[in-house]
């Protein structure tokens, strides 16, 4: 996929232009708060989804304006083609060649991106939660199936929850438990299998893109870490039973607090640098390209299951990476179209063959 021009009216504070970006390596740069950010915002939003900075859409309108319009048009599918999104009275307008359409998923079925971002180091520092939002999020734009199972799992996972501290004042519901506990661990193991084939495809790719960004140094790995013994190489089966196993082994102290502690929810994603954790032991350069390394894999991931190459959004990647890791970024990614964002006027001198855009107050130049 390749964006072949990108206009926008009334978006944030950039000032209404249209851009034209080349097929590989496109760095924007400029100071702080000048609106870099703004246009790789702009390019996920036809993707689809919301902003990656969980922002309002009516925040997205320029100050004193009444609304906002992109428009873009884009390689996909083998030929051109061009979207269009207007937002005015809280109500988003969507057209894709020309065509209405009554919802943004449309987008979807015709571009796609991978992002990164500075929240996406909270992949690293944060809590087990956020790493199993990145898998999740992952396997559902493989699987679409999979967030309607996420639903139902937590659906059941609620009302198990509400029997659990109903039990505590009447023991005499203790037998309703089973009931629950056996349509948790069907769903549970679904879900389980489905983190375990992601985790084993993605893990082999992350290897790959952290071997070249840190020069063969450093070896990445990552294993799933299950509440009870699943293993990856278990059938889905096996897997309900020793989540069954691991639930009745746990069924005192659920009741006794009210939660079920065994089961997806509580899984974990271990991420180690040379066998250390990257949570714990890594600097905030190597957490940064460990997270790259991952949302690098997703593209590849994403590339082999669409047949085409997803556009990539790096935002403020190249601080706190060393001369060599910014190469790799700016020069050793191909095959790829990449927006990478930027302060330092020095990076655009690493570039090799790409296009600069200079950003000062919303005006790009």
């Amino acid at each position: 996929m390749i964006v072949k021009s990108l206009s926008f009216e009334n978006f944030r504070n950039l000032k209404n232009n249209t851009v034209y970006p080349c097929e590989n390596v496109n760095v924007i740069y400029g100071e702080n708060a000048q609106g870099k950010t703004n246009l790789l915002e702009a390019i996920w939003l036809f993707c689809g989804g919301h902003s990656f900075r969980s922002s309002k859409e009516n925040e997205m309108i320029g100050f004193e304006k009444e609304f906002f319009k992109l428009k873009m048009e884009f390689f996909s599918e083998e030929r051109e083609q061009n979207a269009r999104i207007l937002y005015y009275q809280n109500k988003k307008s969507i057209k894709i060649n020309e065509v209405e359409k009554n919802s943004s998923a449309y987008l979807t079925e015709k571009f796609s991106c991978v992002v990164f971002s500075p929240e996406h180091l909270t992949l690293i520092k944060r809590g087990p939660q956020i790493r199993r939002r990145f898998i999740d999020a992952a396997v559902c734009q493989q699987k679409i199936r999979y967030a309607s199972l996420l639903s139902k799992y937590q659906q059941i996972l609620n009302q198990r929850n509400a029997l659990l501290k109903d039990i505590s004042r009447h023991r005499e519901l203790l037998d309703v438990l089973s009931i629950w506990d056996d349509s948790l661990c069907a769903a549970g193991a679904e879900i389980l299998r489905k983190r375990f084939d992601y985790i084993q495809q993605i893990r082999e790719k992350a290897k790959e893109f952290h071997l070249g960004i840190s020069f063969e140094k450093e070896a990445l790995d990552m294993a799933y870490l299950p509440t009870c013994d699943a293993k990856e190489e278990d059938s889905t089966e096996q897997t309900r039973e020793k989540l069954r196993s691991a639930m009745e082994k746990s069924r005192e102290e659920d009741i006794r607090f009210g939660n079920t502690s065994v089961g997806p929810h509580r899984d974990d994603i271990d991420i180690t640098i040379n066998d250390l954790s990257c949570r714990r032991f890594a600097s905030q350069g190597q957490q940064r390209s460990a997270v790259l390394s991952l949302k690098l894999a997703e593209a590849a991931l994403l590339s082999e299951r669409r047949g085409e190459r997803p556009v990539i959004l790096l935002d403020d990647v190249l601080s706190e990476l060393d001369a060599k890791r910014q190469d790799f970024l700016l020069n050793k990614v191909c095959d790829y179209q990449v927006f990478v964002t930027c302060c330092e006027e020095s990076s655009k001198e690493q570039l090799k063959n790409g296009k600069i855009f200079y950003v000062e107050n919303g005006e790009i130049q």
